[in-house]
């Protein structure tokens, strides 16, 4: 059975790609594509595979991309760390999918699916648009608040007003820009999810609005340090490896 992985986390496709041979020991990863427009241009020129593995979100955009381009009659398997709004439309569209951080059990089960499913397999092209549109309505909403506990009350503070989201202490925090600061009961990862295109995750201590970002400058190590117009302590670094897609982040509306 010959496998592509689509996911552009090194590590997390190292790992799928050794718990899938694991649990298949015939199997054969045809490839590691790490970005949809590596994907396209593999599809255009190289034969399909038995089965795809793949995320959703990647560097340059959804995997989704992919398919809607390139007609690509492989079954596919998305891992995805997406909540119910996503795994819906995947059921809607007879899509397995396996959820981040997977287990060999369910990569195996996934696995079991497929080989059970692919004797009746039609090869159609799926309809991803209803997908994308969620996720879309997802990462962009067009409202939306964080609630807060401040006293004895629950306040809900616009996404648009607040300038970032910090881990100090294993506490996770936010700070608005007018500079008010209150703590939360949410993860980093999960506000990652929530809070639309307009926030970027800097790195593991922080998820920064754009509307608070005044400039950038270059540090140690071909990092970036970001000045925010807030008063903030701590130094906000943007890795070397992570330095491209923040600039174009930053750059596109």
């Amino acid at each position: 059975m010959n496998i592509v992985i689509i996911e552009d986390e090194k590590i997390t496709a190292t790992d799928l790609a050794q718990t899938i041979e694991s649990v298949v020991p015939e199997s054969k990863i045809q490839a590691i594509l790490g970005s949809v427009k590596a994907a396209i241009s593999y599809f255009q020129t190289e034969a399909k595979p038995d089965l795809i593995f793949s995320d959703i979100q990647l560097g340059d955009g959804l995997s989704f991309d992919v398919f809607k381009t390139i007609k690509v009659d492989s079954p596919i398997i998305f891992c995805t760390a997406y909540d119910e709004y996503a795994l819906e439309a995947f059921k809607t569209n007879s899509i397995d999918y396996i959820l981040k951080p997977f287990t060999s059990e369910a990569v195996e089960e996934a696995i079991l699916k497929y080989q059970q499913m692919k004797k009746t397999f039609s090869g159609n092209q799926q309809n991803y648009d209803e997908i994308i549109e969620a996720i879309n309505n997802k990462r962009n909403p067009k409202t939306g608040s964080i609630l807060v506990h401040y006293k004895d009350k629950i306040l809900p503070v616009k996404l648009n007003d607040i300038a970032l989201f910090y881990i100090d202490v294993e506490i996770v925090s936010m700070i608005t820009l007018k500079g008010e600061k209150y703590t939360l009961t949410k993860t980093l990862d999960e506000l990652g999810k929530i809070v639309g295109d307009n926030f970027f995750r800097a790195n593991r201590q922080c998820i920064v609005n754009k509307k608070a970002i005044i400039d950038i400058s270059q540090y140690f190590s071909g990092k970036l340090s970001v000045n925010v117009n807030i008063p903030f302590d701590e130094k906000i670094l943007i890795s070397k490896a992570k330095k491209p897609q923040f600039l174009e982040w930053l750059e596109n509306e």
